[in-house]
């Protein structure tokens, strides 16, 4: 089973470089995105710094195409409203701007510097190599925690703030160079994903970017090195303080990277995922414990599933998601043989609660994500159960959530490698269903409603002895 990507120990960089300058040769033009040229443009037309920054410029580097193109420039974000009047200043935390072409936005952040004082990194660096009292560091944490992050420097402050080495690079594509102030191209080409600084400042500082380093190391097979990875273990604790959305956003990213069963794995292993996702990890228990992994591996084949399906350009929407991720906790729960919470098992639907509501609580989940979720998991029924009278399947294959619950099953078989057919004929009905003709629909939507045909009278018990006026014929 994979933890972690395998380290590279011979691979050391010192933890400041100087500006290195290579060309972008190796950059395809075609690649960029013409509106972040035309943003470029205009700033470097009125004396400003602008660069291509961040993800886009390594997605570039590795022969990727971003999904976005994030900009940095010496502009302040009034100055940058200024200038484009189809721009917008968002943010508290992290004040940008946000430039409108149509529905294509163009993110504009002001340089940065690191806000933590360097006496206080100093400080932190000096605890872990034992130069200062131990008192000390149990404080260090909460301090380092960056709560405003709008302290504006030049381009080599900003890249020295950034979290890892291979995410602080620039671009500048009016020049065609590449500016590395951190080794970071040495980093990306030898695979390695580093912090910036030291780790213990730099994660301690934003909790998050521990999700975001087994992130980065999944999806681009990059290895951890020691020094990050124990930092990672030591301080995933810290998790906990972090904004739950921020924390539930990136664990939707990790599902829907296609590579959620590596992803998982590496949060398991450096204790972040039972911070995060306590029932997940209680789910999976003891790795020692044969019972335990058999039943473990029922949840990482649904990882699997997942990312197969992942990988076929599937999108998994945020309810079916959390329904991947309670699913089978919430079948542990509805067994009277393997259930862990008080009493007996009740009705599907309040297990589907015990289980989803206390989630939905710490994450701050949307109350319509969360009930569409619980619908989701219970439509899973349907797919398999005998028809009835009572059932009108094309209501069901008409209903606004049945293409969730049908990829929900999809990735329930696929997990089983069994009942394949069946989602196949569901698939097979839907595409008839939605070439039903509208008066069919209409019809068996009123009958379900209880609205179809005339209304059969409920009789009524016979009383013994005289009737009552009321219950006479005719009344």
């Amino acid at each position: 089973m994979m933890d972690r990507p395998e380290s590279d120990k011979r691979v050391q960089r010192p933890a400041k470089t100087t500006l290195k300058t290579v060309r972008a040769d190796t950059i395809d033009p075609a690649m960029l995105d013409q509106d972040a040229l035309r943003v470029i443009s205009r700033l470097r037309r009125m004396n400003h710094e602008a660069y291509l920054v961040g993800g886009c410029v390594r997605d570039l580097l590795i022969g990727r195409a971003p999904k976005d193109f994030d900009l940095a420039t010496d502009a302040h974000p009034r100055q940058i409203k200024r200038l484009f009047k189809n721009g917008r200043i968002i943010g508290r935390r992290f004040k940008l701007v946000h430039i409108y072409y149509g529905q294509h936005i163009i993110e504009t952040a002001t340089f940065r510097r690191d806000p933590l004082s360097r006496e206080a990194a100093d400080e932190l660096v000096a605890t872990r190599t034992g130069e200062v009292e131990p008192a000390a560091e149990a404080e260090l944490p909460d301090d380092l925690l960056i709560t405003e992050d709008n302290e504006y420097g030049t381009a080599e402050e900003d890249a020295r703030r950034r979290d890892f080495t291979v995410n602080a690079l620039f671009l500048d594509p009016l020049e065609n160079r590449i500016l590395d102030y951190v080794g970071g191209l040495d980093d990306l080409r030898a695979g390695l994903l580093r912090t910036i600084g030291d780790p213990m400042v730099r994660l301690a500082e934003d909790p998050v970017r521990i999700l975001r380093a087994v992130k980065f190391a999944t999806r681009l097979g990059f290895r951890i090195d020691d020094s990050t990875w124990e930092a990672m273990c030591a301080l995933a604790p810290s998790l906990s303080r972090s904004a739950p959305p921020r924390v539930l956003e990136e664990i939707l990213r990790l599902l829907r990277s296609g590579t959620a069963l590596g992803a998982m794995r590496m949060l398991r292993a450096c204790g972040a995922l039972s911070v995060i996702l306590p029932q997940v990890d209680a789910y999976l228990g003891s790795k020692d414990d044969a019972a335990d992994q058999e039943r473990a591996d029922t949840f990482w084949r649904l990882m699997e599933a997942l990312d197969s399906y992942v990988h076929s350009g599937f999108v998994p929407t945020t309810p079916v998601c959390l329904a991947l991720l309670a699913l089978r906790v919430i079948e542990r729960e509805a067994d009277p043989r393997t259930r862990t919470l008080r009493g007996a098992p009740p009705d599907l639907a309040i297990v589907v609660s015990e289980v989803l509501d206390p989630l939905a609580i710490t994450a701050r989940l949307s109350r319509r994500d969360t009930s569409r979720a619980k619908r989701l998991i219970l439509h899973q029924k349907r797919f398999t159960q005998p028809t009835n009278r009572r059932f009108r399947p094309l209501v069901f294959l008409r209903s606004e959530e049945f293409p969730e619950a049908l990829d929900l099953f999809r990735i329930r078989m696929a997990a089983r490698g069994q009942g394949w057919d069946i989602y196949e004929g569901w698939r097979a009905r839907y595409e008839a269903a939605l070439k039903a003709p509208p008066e069919e629909f209409a019809q068996q939507q009123a009958e379900a409603e209880g609205e179809g045909g005339p209304r059969r009278r409920r009789r009524r018990p016979r009383r013994r002895g005289r009737r009552s006026p009321d219950s006479a014929p005719g009344v």
